[in-house]
C-alpha cells in the first residue's frame, strides 16, 4: 500500500500544476539543521505551486523516528550536518523504503561524494548556491519515484501471476505440454508425465510427433500448421502412445505461444484423457444397436408366430392320423422338427429383445442356483469342476424362475465351451449396493441395492472386439453348426426384461466373469407350484368360444380343441362372438381370444362378456411381444395367457388349467 500512496502523490502533484484539485499534498521529510535553508526550500516549492507537507528534522534519531511514523513521498537532505551526514541518511531511507526518492540540497557536496550518493540510490543533487533548479528536480524526483513504484508494482503482479500460473500448471489434472514450432518439447507438467509414462528428462529430448501413432501424424500435422498460420486454437481428438507401447484416447486444445514481439514462438496444448468417455460412448452405441435389433425382432414376431403355430399344429394333427408304415411320416416329422426349432429360435429372439411374456415371482436366488446346480455338472462335463459360493441372508429378487434358470444354463454352456479341455466354473451370489460412481461408468446400471449372480470360468477369455458383440443375436466365435449365437443374447434379454443388467470382465487367456445384477425387493417369497403334467387331464367336453381373425389359425386351433374333446364355437371378430354368446342357450365356460384384433378392445370385450356370462373364464393368446399385450391392458398378474406359437399339448394344457381355475 505504501508504494501505491507514493505513486498517488506524484499524480496529485501533476494535477495541481495543471490547475486540478489535489486529494492531499506531497509529504516531504527534510533533514536540515539550518532554519534559513529550510525556509528557502519551502518558499521555492510554494512559489512553484506544489502543495506540500514538510516535516523538518535535524538529528539522526529524529530522522529515523519520522521514517518509522509515516511514509514520505520525498526525502530532501543536506549532506553535512553537525551530528549526522547525508549519505547515512540516504542509506537508512533506502533500507526502509527502497522506492522513495532522495534528493540532496547541499552547499558542501563535492563531485566525488555526489557520484557515490547517486550510485547508492540518490535521485539528484542541487547545490544551495544554485537553488533555481530545485523545484524542477523535486518534480523529476517525484516522477522517478512514481515510475519505480509502478515498475515494482508491475513486477510484483507479474511474479504473483507467474506463481499462480505455475501452481495451476503443476497441479492441473489436465496434461499440459509446450513445444517449439519444430515440435521439440520445451516443458510438460506432472499430469503429462503420468499420462505418457515418460520422465521429463526423457521427453525434453523428443518431439511431440513420436508420441503420435502413425495413422494420426498427417492429420495432426495439418491441424498444427493451420494453428501456426491462423494463430487460432484448434481442438481435436487422437490416440497417444505411452512409453510402454499402450495407447490412450485424448482430446487436445492446441494454441500458439507468442514471444514479446507478438510472433509465434511455440505451441502449447491442454490434453484430457478421454478413455472413460470413449468407453461410455461405445457402451451407449452398443446399447442403441441392441435396442434397434430388439425392435426389429419384435416387429416380425406376431406374423411369424402365427405361421409357426399353423405349421407345427397341422404337422401334429397329420402325424396323429398317419399309420406307422406310411412313407410320408418321415417327411411330416422333419417339418415338425423344423417348425419346433424355428419356434425355439423365435422364443430366444423375443427373450433377447425383452418382449417375452414373463411370469415373475419373488425368488430366493440361492434356491434357484441350488436346484439348477444339480444338473449343471452333467451339462458341463466331468472335466470341469463346479464350485459354489452362495452368500447367506441373500436378498430376494422378482423374476420369472424359469427364465433365471435359463440364464444360469446358458452361461454355464458358454463357460463350458470356453474350457474345452478342463477348468473350473464358479457360481457366486452376493448382496451389493451400487453407487453413482459405479453407474456413471456402466451404461444401463442404476444406483441401488441388488442381488448379484456371478459365473466365472478359467477358460480362453475374450478380446475387446468379441466383448463388443457377444450379446448380439447370431454372433458366435464357434465353428459352423456348433451353435445359433443366441445363448448370450437370450441371457441379455432376460436380465434386461427383469429390470437388471449384466456386466462382463474378461481377458484373453484369463477366463471370463459374467455378473448379473437383479434389483432386491422387500417382499415375501412366492410359493412356486410344479407344473401339472399329463395327457389324460388335458381332455375335456366343455364348450369353448374361439375368437381369432386369422382364418387358417382359427381353423387349426378349432381342430386341436375338437381333437381334445371340446365343443367349439368359432367367431372371426368380437362382435360376432358376442352375438354367438347371446344365441347359444347352453353354458360357455371359456372364451379363447386373440389379444390384438380390429374393432373392440380386449378390455371392453371382457367387460361385456362379464355382464351376460359372469362365470365365463377368459384365456388370451397372442403372437405379439409383451409390450403390445401390455398396451392392450391384458397382461395383468393372474390372468390366463397363451403365447404363440403353441403346440397341441401346450394349448390343451392351458385350456384345461384355465377351466379348472388353476
Amino acid at each position: 500500500m505504501g508504494a501505491l500512496k507514493h505513486a498517488g502523490s506524484v499524480v496529485e502533484a501533476e494535477r495541481e500544476s495543471a490547475g486540478q484539485p489535489m486529494a492531499r499534498p506531497v509529504r516531504i521529510l527534510h533533514l536540515e539543521d539550518n532554519a534559513a535553508d529550510a525556509d528557502l526550500v519551502q518558499a521555492i516549492l510554494a512559489e512553484d505551486g506544489l502543495a506540500c507537507e514538510i516535516v523538518r528534522v535535524e538529528t539522526r534519531a529524529a530522522f529515523a523516528d519520522a521514517l518509522d511514523r509515516q511514509r514520505f513521498d520525498l526525502v530532501v537532505s543536506d549532506f553535512t550536518l553537525p551530528s549526522y551526514d547525508g549519505r547515512s541518511a540516504l542509506l537508512l531511507a533506502k533500507a526502509k523504503y527502497p522506492d522513495v526518492s532522495v534528493l540532496f540540497f547541499s552547499g558542501t557536496l563535492g563531485e566525488e561524494s555526489a557520484i557515490q550518493c547517486l550510485r547508492d540510490g540518490a535521485t539528484d543533487y542541487i547545490l544551495k548556491q544554485r537553488p533555481a533548479r530545485f523545484a524542477q528536480a523535486v518534480r523529476r524526483a517525484l516522477r522517478d519515484a512514481e515510475e519505480k513504484a509502478s515498475s515494482r508494482q508491475f513486477e510484483k503482479a507479474m511474479r504473483e501471476t507467474q506463481e499462480r500460473f505455475i501452481g495451476i500448471y503443476e497441479s492441473s489434472k489436465d496434461a499440459i505440454a509446450y513445444w517449439t514450432l519444430d515440435g521439440l518439447f520445451l516443458d510438460v507438467n506432472d499430469s503429462f508425465l503420468k499420462l505418457t509414462g515418460h520422465t521429463k528428462e526423457d521427453l525434453l529430448t523428443k518431439t511431440y510427433q513420436v508420441l503420435t501413432p502413425a495413422e494420426y501424424r498427417k492429420f495432426e500435422a495439418d491441424i498444427v500448421m493451420k494453428v501456426i498460420r491462423t494463430e487460432e486454437p484448434a481442438e481435436y481428438e487422437k490416440e497417444l502412445l505411452r512409453k510402454d507401447g499402450s495407447r490412450v484416447a485424448i482430446s487436445l486444445t492446441v494454441f500458439v505461444v507468442k514471444n514479446r514481439g507478438g510472433r509465434p514462438d511455440g505451441l502449447a496444448a491442454i490434453i484430457k484423457d478421454i478413455t472413460q468417455r470413449k468407453q461410455l460412448e461405445a457402451q451407449l452405441r452398443q446399447a442403441q444397436k441392441m435396442e434397434a435389433i430388439g425392435q426389429l425382432t419384435g416387429g416380425i414376431a406376431h406374423d411369424f408366430n402365427n405361421l409357426l403355430t399353423i405349421i407345427n399344429g397341422y404337422s401334429e394333427l397329420t402325424l396323429q392320423r398317419i399309420t406307422g408304415d406310411d412313407s410320408l411320416r418321415g417327411n411330416i416329422e422333419a417339418i415338425k422338427r423344423a417348425g419346433e426349432r424355428a419356434a425355439g429360435l423365435t422364443r430366444q429372439l423375443l427373450a433377447f429383445s425383452r418382449k417375452q411374456v414373463l411370469d415373475p415371482k419373488v425368488l430366493d436366488l440361492n434356491a434357484v442356483v441350488t436346484d439348477v446346480g444339480k444338473m449343471l455338472q452333467r451339462l458341463i462335463g466331468e472335466d470341469i469342476r463346479l464350485a459354489m459360493a452362495l452368500a447367506p441372508s441373500l436378498g430376494r429378487v422378482k423374476a420369472d424362475p424359469g427364465q433365471i434358470e435359463q440364464v444360469i444354463m446358458n452361461l454355464a454352456v458358454n463357460a463350458r465351451d470356453a474350457m474345452p479341455l478342463s477348468g473350473k466354473l464358479t457360481i457366486e451370489t452376493a448382496n451389493v449396493e451400487l453407487d453413482e460412481t459405479y453407474t456413471r461408468t456402466h451404461i444401463g446400471a442404476k444406483p441401488g441395492r441388488y442381488v448379484m449372480l456371478a459365473m466365472s470360468d478359467t477358460g480362453c477369455g475374450m478380446d475387446a472386439e468379441t466383448q463388443k458383440r457377444m450379446f448380439e443375436p447370431f454372433f458366435t466365435t464357434k465353428g459352423t453348426g456348433r451353435g445359433t449365437g443366441l445363448g448370450l443374447s437370450t441371457v441379455y434379454g432376460i436380465v434386461k426384461q427383469s429390470s437388471g443388467f449384466i456386466w462382463v470382465y474378461s481377458e484373453v487367456g484369463k477366463g471370463a466373469t459374467f455378473k448379473v445384477y437383479l434389483p432386491r425387493v422387500e417382499k415375501e417369497l412366492d410359493v412356486i407350484l410344479p407344473s401339472s403334467v399329463g395327457t389324460a387331464s388335458q381332455k375335456g367336453t366343455e364348450t369353448i368360444l374361439l375368437v381369432e381373425d386369422d382364418e387358417p389359425l382359427r381353423n387349426l386351433t378349432s381342430s386341436l380343441l375338437r381333437h381334445g374333446g371340446y365343443h367349439v364355437l368359432e367367431a372371426s371378430d368380437r362382435k360376432e362372438a358376442l352375438e354367438l354368446c347371446d344365441r347359444h342357450e347352453g353354458p360357455i365356460p371359456l372364451v379363447l381370444t386373440d389379444v390384438v384384433m380390429p374393432g373392440m378392445s380386449s378390455r371392453e370385450f371382457a367387460d361385456r362378456l362379464a355382464t351376460t356370462r359372469p362365470d365365463m373364464r377368459v384365456l388370451y393368446m397372442s403372437g405379439y411381444p409383451d409390450d403390445t399385450v401390455i398396451r392392450h391392458e391384458i397382461l395383468i398378474e393372474g390372468m390366463a395367457f397363451l403365447q404363440k406359437p403353441f403346440t397341441t399339448d401346450g394349448l390343451l394344457r392351458k385350456v384345461r388349467t384355465t377351466l379348472d381355475g388353476k
